[in-house]
C-alpha cells in the first residue's frame, strides 16, 4: 500500500530549520547543489534522514520527493532509520580486514550485542563495517562520528564502546574532539564547530601518511627495514636492523612494529611465499 504523506515538522522546528536552510542554499549559485549539505541539516535534527526531512528538502529546493531519496538513499552517511548517538564504524577493507578489523568486527558484534547497522538498546551505539576509512597507513581504523581511532585491536575497540556507552571522555587518535552524530551531522552541513579549540584541534596527515613526503624531500634518512618479519626477534631481522622504535610523541601506523597474523585469517599465516604462486 502507498505511505501516507510524511508528517510535517512542528511550527518551531520548521522555523528553525528554515532559517538554517536558506543560509545554505545562498551558498550555491544552482539551489540544487544545496541538497548534500541539507540532508545532513535535516539529519542534525532527528539523528537520521526522515521521510519528513526529504520532503522538507524537496519542498526547498523544488525538488520532487523522488529525487530526494535517490541521493538520500546512494550515500552510506545518511542514516535512513533512528540510530546510535555514536556511529561506529569498523573498516573492513582489505587491508584493515587482514590487520584485523575483521576480528574488530566480530568482537564488537559480540559485546554489543548487535549486528552490522543495528544499534544498542540504549541507543548509544550504531555498529556498522566501512568499506574504507582513506587511512590505510594507521590500519585497522575504527571511527566514531566520522573521527578516526587508528591502530585498534578487539580489545582496544571493545574500551573504546564501552567508554562511550558509560559516557566517559574518549579522545580520537586525531582530528577534533569527540561529539555527537547529530552535532557531527550539522557540522558537515557546513555550520561553524563553536567548540572551544574544536577547529584548531583538527590537525593534519600523521607521520605515517607523510614519511614517503619527508623521504622525497630529504628530510628523513632512509631505513633498510622498518618491520621485522612476523615472528623474527629484533637480532636476527635482516643486517641486523632494528624495528622502529617511536618515541612518546610520535604517532606512527601499526606497520611501525612487528605485528601477529590477523586473528581474522588464522589459517594463512603471513610471511613470503618461497616461489611466485606458491
Amino acid at each position: 500500500m502507498p505511505q501516507l504523506p510524511a508528517p510535517a515538522y512542528p511550527d518551531d522546528v520548521r522555523a528553525r530549520l528554515e532559517a538554517d536552510a536558506k543560509e545554505v542554499i545562498a551558498r550555491y549559485p544552482d539551489s540544487r547543489s544545496a541538497l548534500l549539505p541539507l540532508l545532513h541539516l535535516v539529519q542534525a535534527e532527528e539523528g537520521y534522514v526522515s521521510r519528513t526531512g526529504m520532503a522538507f528538502c524537496a519542498e526547498l529546493l523544488g525538488l520532487t520527493t523522488a529525487e530526494v531519496t535517490a541521493v538520500a538513499t546512494f550515500y552510506t552517511m545518511y542514516r535512513r532509520r533512528p540510530s546510535g548517538e555514536y556511529q561506529v564504524g569498523v573498516c573492513t577493507n582489505t587491508l584493515c580486514a587482514v590487520m584485523g578489523g575483521d576480528a574488530i568486527f566480530d568482537r564488537l558484534k559480540d559485546h554489543l550485542g548487535v549486528g552490522n547497522d543495528e544499534t544498542t538498546e540504549d541507543g548509544k551505539v550504531t555498529l556498522e563495517h566501512i568499506e574504507c576509512n582513506a587511512a590505510c597507513d594507521f590500519a585497522p581504523v575504527v571511527m566514531v562520528n566520522w573521527e578516526f581511532f587508528d591502530n585498534q585491536t578487539p580489545e582496544s575497540a571493545t574500551r573504546l564502546v564501552d567508554d562511550l556507552i558509560a559516557g566517559r571522555t574518549v579522545e580520537p587518535t586525531r582530528g577534533a574532539p569527540l561529539c555527537s552524530y547529530k552535532e557531527t551531522s550539522r557540522i558537515l552541513a557546513g555550520f561553524p564547530d563553536e567548540r572551544p579549540g574544536a577547529v584548531g584541534a583538527s590537525g593534519g596527515a600523521g607521520p605515517a601518511s607523510l614519511i614517503g613526503l619527508r623521504l622525497a624531500k630529504g628530510e628523513a634518512a632512509p631505513q633498510a627495514r622498518v618491520v621485522s618479519p612476523r615472528g623474527a626477534t629484533h637480532g636476527n631481522a635482516p643486517g641486523g636492523a632494528q624495528p622502529h622504535d617511536p618515541s612518546p610523541s610520535e604517532h606512527l601506523s601499526s606497520h611501525d612494529a612487528p605485528q601477529q597474523t590477523s586473528a581474522s585469517d588464522p589459517e594463512h599465516p603471513a610471511g613470503p611465499a618461497a616461489e611466485e604462486g606458491e
